[in-house]
């Protein structure tokens, strides 16, 4: 990861530019990260197990812990952010109790810390795709050909990604982008979202042409109504390998919901936002 973080560094404008420009023009106090929790009600909810979740997994957990509750009568705090930062915040104590990660190493390296119960599992795999607002100058095409287009005649001025640096999803398009040989080129126009979630924001709010998020942000009516979307070939990044696991001496709660996230049903609403899942 080091290597391809390196990369960063090289177009016009550094990703970190991007971001610090991104605050300037006012987004990020506009733009809150979707599923945060207001400080007042932290406290309220401070005696419930809570799950660590990677921002692409919004909806479909939502819906996944309503169905938990309504079966079980068992609640579950969620809280939604980026993968990496999760990581982070684990690793320095953070009292989550389950992370569902968008990028299996993070577990593995909470696993190999000792934090852990175990190394987890695999819960799903992920896929990237370009989503453009409705009114873009852009086409939803997931072999780029046209966002290649764009950035040469001029029609493209900001797109979105999530940040490659601590975000999965981000790290993958940018990998993507790579691919296509769009990189370079691009780097400069780059909005950066601090994870999956608030990259389709910026996708969306008409503040950019269009970005590449999560498939299955883009089946959730709330974003895909907004644009048309595309997905992107998953030979052309890293796997999105998708892995959970139990904090050590996680609660009751949060057991049985980990358990229950291998169910017939939690799987089937899993599959119906997009994501690949093992068999079991």
């Amino acid at each position: 990861m080091n290597k391809s973080v390196n990369r960063l560094k090289t177009g016009k404008k550094p990703v970190k530019s991007v971001i610090r420009n991104v605050c300037a023009m006012g987004l990020c106090a506009v733009l809150s990260v979707i599923g945060s929790i207001p400080a007042h009600a932290q406290q309220a909810h401070s005696t419930l197990p809570t799950l660590a979740a990677a921002s692409d997994l919004k909806f479909a957990i939502e819906e996944v812990a309503a169905k938990f509750e309504k079966e079980t009568g068992q609640k579950i705090r969620l809280v939604f952010g980026s993968s990496g930062n999760f990581y982070s915040q684990i690793a320095q104590g953070a009292p989550f109790h389950l992370f569902m990660s968008a990028d299996e190493n993070f577990v593995f390296k909470l696993a190999d810390a000792g934090k852990t119960e175990d190394r987890g599992r695999l819960y799903a795999k992920g896929r990237i795709g370009i989503l453009v607002p409705k009114g873009s100058a852009l086409k939803a095409d997931g072999e780029l050909n046209d966002l290649a287009a764009a950035l040469k005649d001029g029609r493209l001025k900001k797109f979105a990604i999530a940040s490659p640096e601590h975000a999965p999803y981000g790290m993958r398009a940018m990998e993507a982008l790579e691919h296509a040989g769009l990189w370079q080129a691009i780097e400069p126009r780059l909005v950066i979202g601090e994870n999956i979630s608030q990259a389709a924001q910026f996708a969306t709010s008409g503040s950019t042409q269009g970005g590449i998020i999560a498939y299955s942000l883009a089946l959730a009516p709330q974003i895909g109504s907004k644009g048309d979307f595309a997905l992107i070939p998953e030979t052309w990044h890293k796997p999105l390998a998708q892995r959970m696991v139990l904090m050590k001496n996680a609660p009751e709660p949060a057991k049985a919901f980990y358990q229950y996230l291998g169910t017939p049903g939690a799987l089937a609403i899993l599959r119906k936002y997009g994501f690949e899942v093992p068999a079991r």
